[in-house]
């Protein structure tokens, strides 16, 4: 009977005990994978690998994706569209809800008007990123772009993979028509680095960068993806004796410090901490610095410095530039900061106690209950683990059960 509390108290802290460890296995997808298993869709995940959609994809938390077999792919490709165009006409079948099978037949009012991908990263004018959903007669489901004059180009196929309310992977028969997601766009290449950088307050680094040709590198890996931290104008300004003294080459080596070969996302620099190598890694010559974050704040370190984002110039992938308020200097070409201590407080002169004070003190003293810490210590209080407490409790409860 003593028992009957305890035991009840477990088994209602049981299914909240397992609905925590179930959510410590996310859900994390990868659309790559996905589609690897169904050969009929290797063109388009191959396509989604090219334009950067499949790590967009993978980033997401509620996604679903209008799978194109590689027929239709072949009649897609046919069009000789460039890669950054056929990126929005991929994005156009990424819709950023949730429609499994079921949900599909559970349209309220049979139809739903859904932002794709191609509306969610602005790149679509208006609404024409939209994507009608509607459920037909006879059991079929239309889908159709917004900017289509209402029309439903394709209709639903099969479903090919759902976890639930995570991701959705739907096989359409044709692709979605729409004139804004095929019109001609600029290629990542085609894109003016400096002059984007000149715009939002770091002409100054861009000057740099054109005046000793470093822009040059940076440019070729515009297509491969590319993240650029850029320091503002009035940074460079103060900076500007220290990078006098600078050699040619190690001017040039300095730049291209500031930029890493791969495309970043803000999100991803906050994840992903650790060492990152940069545009200026040659062999020996690290050239590296480690990204950190602090909630929301993601700062640089190199041995020398210290900068943190503070802000986003362009992030399109595969180019992001992000605003950062202070140069980062290599160990490389600068010397490491030195951290200065704090001085010691100077001595207080020391007082000579009477006997007055000596029984003052002696009955203001405080309990000694070291040995009641030492007891909490060894006991472990205040030391248990989130991950430790919940297989505490497990236990706990399983021991119960087989009492």
């Amino acid at each position: 009977m003593e028992n009957r509390p305890l035991l009840t108290t477990t088994l209602l802290l049981f299914p909240l005990l397992v609905l925590l460890l179930s959510s410590t296995a996310s859900h994390a997808h990868n659309i790559t994978r996905i589609l690897a298993k169904h050969p009929e869709f290797s063109t388009f995940n191959h396509y989604l690998t090219v334009t950067h959609l499949a790590a967009e994809i993978n980033r997401r938390q509620t996604i679903t994706v209008l799978a194109l077999d590689n027929s239709a792919m072949s009649s897609l490709l046919s069009k000789q569209l460039s890669v950054s165009t056929l990126r929005n006409v991929l994005s156009l079948h990424v819709l950023t809800d949730y429609f499994g099978s079921k949900k599909l037949h559970q349209i309220t009012n049979g139809t739903a008007l859904t932002s794709s991908m191609f509306q969610a990263t602005g790149s679509a004018p208006g609404s024409s990123g939209y994507v009608n959903v509607t459920d037909l007669k006879g059991g079929k489901v239309g889908f159709g772009a917004e900017d289509n004059d209402g029309k439903l180009d394709a209709t639903y196929v099969k479903s090919v993979a759902e976890f639930p309310y995570n991701i959705s992977v739907l096989q359409i028969s044709q692709v979605l028509n729409s004139d804004e997601a095929e019109a001609p766009t600029a290629g990542p290449s085609g894109l003016n680095l400096t002059a984007i950088m000149a715009k939002q307050g770091c002409k100054a680094f861009a000057d740099l960068l054109i005046a000793t040709g470093a822009h040059a590198t940076f440019e070729e890996n515009l297509d491969g993806g590319l993240t650029v931290f850029c320091p503002t104008d009035a940074v460079v300004n103060d900076f500007m004796p220290k990078y006098k003294n600078l050699t040619e080459a190690h001017k040039v080596s300095l730049l291209l410090y500031h930029g890493t070969p791969v495309y970043q996302s803000l999100q991803t620099l906050k994840s992903s901490n650790g060492v990152m190598n940069t545009l200026a890694t040659d062999g020996a010559s690290k050239y590296d610095f480690t990204v950190q974050n602090d909630g929301e704040i993601v700062t640089l370190k190199t041995k020398a410095t210290t900068a943190k984002i503070t802000g986003t110039l362009k992030d399109e992938e595969p180019l992001v530039i992000y605003k950062i308020n202070k140069v980062l200097l290599p160990i490389e070409l600068f010397k490491p900061e030195v951290e200065t201590e704090a001085p010691a407080p100077a001595p207080t002169p020391h007082k000579r106690k009477t006997k007055k004070d000596k029984d003052e003190a002696e009955a203001d003293a405080p309990v000694d209950d070291s040995e009641d810490q030492t007891a909490d210590n060894e006991n472990g209080v205040g030391r248990i683990s989130g991950g430790h407490l919940i297989w505490m409790v497990l236990s706990s409860c399983m021991g119960i059960f087989f009492m």
